[in-house]
């Protein structure tokens, strides 16, 4: 098992720039064998972590995005009824007429008639095993939540049919929430936890320098610079959200398709749908570009 500095380098050579806090949350996820639940604002980077994460145990990346209305046979299990029938009008049409009622059930409900979804393939993932992603986990019903504890705290799930299924190699798993509301707290018992801020300007650079490497270091400090100051007060106050990491990464990269050299108000204007996606956001910013471009921190 590597260190924590260990880890932050290898999520390094992955373009994920973690700072300790956040290293210290994976590596102890790892080391205890616990669900890590990563909350946060929107684009700060907890999807990322997740994939940069897989990359560096070279396991396979399983995600379940999370939505209103997620049912048990998106996220577990359903069965192929189509070819359930099928064989029950096979064994009708052979052989079969006289078997008891039973027996036809136990032939149609076998494994091999069984639709496995995320959870379900992350468990029965052959070693290396697999790194699950619940992806934006707030978004769900809280009936998924209950649901979801028997697999949070012991990594195994039950199918009527089929009985207990336990996991063969137990999955790296990791839960994101934007915190559009609370979840249940039985939930939360049952994994480590880690909020995840905005980050520093110095790590923002270094996320810049890392995913947009044809940036010039100018363009890059002047980016990280202004995303900074909209995430800071006063700016922060007039907008719904700030921009996020990945606000900054792509607003860096569409910078560099403009060939910018130096952005000044007409280039903040022409780009501002990069930062934010509400027009009353990009109503707000146009005003303040004089302030946002100067030097002054």
């Amino acid at each position: 098992m590597m260190s924590v500095e260990g880890l932050i380098g290898a999520l390094r050579t992955q373009g994920y720039e973690a700072d300790r806090a956040t290293a210290t949350s994976v590596f102890l996820s790892l080391t205890l064998e616990r669900p890590l639940l990563l909350e946060g604002e929107p684009g700060v980077g907890k999807t990322e972590l997740a994939k940069a994460l897989a990359k560096v145990l070279g396991r396979s990346l399983l995600r379940l995005q999370c939505y209103d209305g997620l049912e048990l046979r998106d996220a577990l299990y359903e069965w192929n009824y189509a070819a359930q029938m099928l064989h029950l009008r096979a064994a009708g049409a052979h052989d079969h007429q006289d078997a008891p009622l039973n027996a036809l059930e136990q032939e149609v409900y076998q494994s091999k008639y069984l639709i496995r979804r995320p959870l379900l393939q992350a468990l029965e993932a052959p070693a290396p095993g697999a790194v699950l992603l619940i992806d934006e986990v707030d978004r769900a019903d809280e009936p998924f939540e209950a649901f979801l504890l028997e697999y949070l705290g012991e990594y195994q799930v039950s199918i009527p049919e089929l009985g207990t299924i336990k996991a063969l190699t137990k999955p790296v798993t990791i839960l994101t929430s934007n915190r559009t509301r609370d979840l249940n707290d039985a939930v939360k018992r049952r994994c480590l936890f880690h909020w995840m801020d905005y980050p520093e300007r110095e790590r923002e650079l270094n996320i810049l320098h890392a995913q947009v490497p044809e940036a010039s270091q100018a363009l890059s400090e002047q980016v990280s610079r202004i995303v900074n100051k909209l995430r800071s007060a006063p700016f922060a106050d007039a907008f719904s959200r700030s921009p996020g990491i990945a606000e900054s990464v792509e607003w860096a990269r569409a910078l560099v398709a403009l060939n910018t050299l130096v952005v000044d108000p007409e280039v903040l204007s022409d780009t501002a749908g990069i930062l934010f996606k509400q027009r009353e956001d990009v109503a707000q910013l146009l005003p303040m570009s004089q302030a946002l471009l100067s030097l002054d921190d």
